[in-house]
C-alpha cells in the first residue's frame, strides 16, 4: 500500500507570508511567491557584484514584519530561501528577503539596531518538519483571532484584535491590536495564555 502523499497540483498561496505549501517526496515543503505579500521589495542591486561581504540577512515574516539575522553557520543562502531563525523563546520560520549590500542599506534606512549589540541567529534552512509545523501554526491564526476578539469583548476592553501571527514553532503568538486609548493587558494576557496554551506578545 502506497502511503505517500500526492503532489498538490495547485498549491494555495499563503498571502501573509508570500509563499505556497505543497507536498514533495521528502515531506511538506514551501516556496516563495514573488509579489504575494505586503511591502514587496525589489532587489535592484542583485545583478551587480556585492562589494560588502556580510553574514547579515533580512528575513521577512507575516505581512510587514521583518528583521535582521546573522548567518553564523555560513549557510549558502539566497533571497527566497526559507529559514529557521532564533526567537525568544524557541525558533521562528521566515523567508530571506535581502542579502549583501542591500541589507546594510536597508538597516540604515529603517534605523535598525540589534539588541545588546548582537544579532539573532539563522539556525538552518527550513527542513520538512519545520515547514509542516509552520503550516500547522498558520492554520491556527484565523480561529485564534476570532476567539481573542470574543474574549476581549467579554472583558469589556476598548480594543480590537486586528491579526494574529503564530511563531513557526507554535509556542508563541503575536496579537496585533488597535486601541484609541491605553489598555491594561495584564489580565487579558493571562486569559489568552490559558485559552491558547502559548506565550503571548501584544503589538
Amino acid at each position: 500500500m502506497d502511503n505517500t502523499k500526492p503532489y498538490t497540483k495547485a498549491p494555495k498561496p499563503e498571502i501573509g507570508r508570500g509563499c505556497t505549501f505543497y507536498y514533495a517526496p521528502e515531506g511538506v515543503a514551501a516556496k516563495p511567491c514573488e509579489g504575494c505579500y505586503k511591502l514587496h521589495e525589489t532587489a535592484w542591486l542583485e545583478q551587480y557584484p556585492q562589494h560588502t561581504p556580510t553574514d547579515i540577512f533580512e528575513v521577512r515574516f507575516k505581512n510587514t514584519r521583518r528583521s535582521y539575522y546573522q548567518n553564523v553557520n555560513n549557510l549558502p543562502l539566497e533571497r527566497g530561501d526559507i529559514v529557521a531563525v532564533e526567537a525568544s523563546p524557541g525558533h521562528d520560520i521566515g523567508i530571506v528577503s535581502l542579502t549583501g549590500d542591500m541589507v546594510a542599506r536597508q538597516m540604515r534606512r529603517v534605523g535598525f539596531n540589534p539588541y545588546n549589540g548582537e544579532f539573532k541567529k539563522i539556525y538552518r534552512k527550513a527542513k520538512p518538519y519545520d515547514i509542516e509545523r509552520w503550516q500547522e501554526a498558520i492554520a491556527l491564526e484565523h480561529e485564534t483571532m476570532i476567539t481573542a476578539r470574543q474574549i476581549a469583548a467579554e472583558m469589556g476592553l476598548n480594543m480590537k484584535i486586528g491579526d494574529v501571527e503564530y511563531q513557526g514553532d507554535k509556542i508563541k503568538a503575536i496579537f496585533y491590536y488597535i486601541a484609541d486609548e491605553r489598555v491594561d493587558f495584564r489580565e487579558l494576557i493571562k486569559v489568552f495564555a490559558e485559552q491558547f496554551h502559548i506565550r503571548i506578545e501584544m503589538k
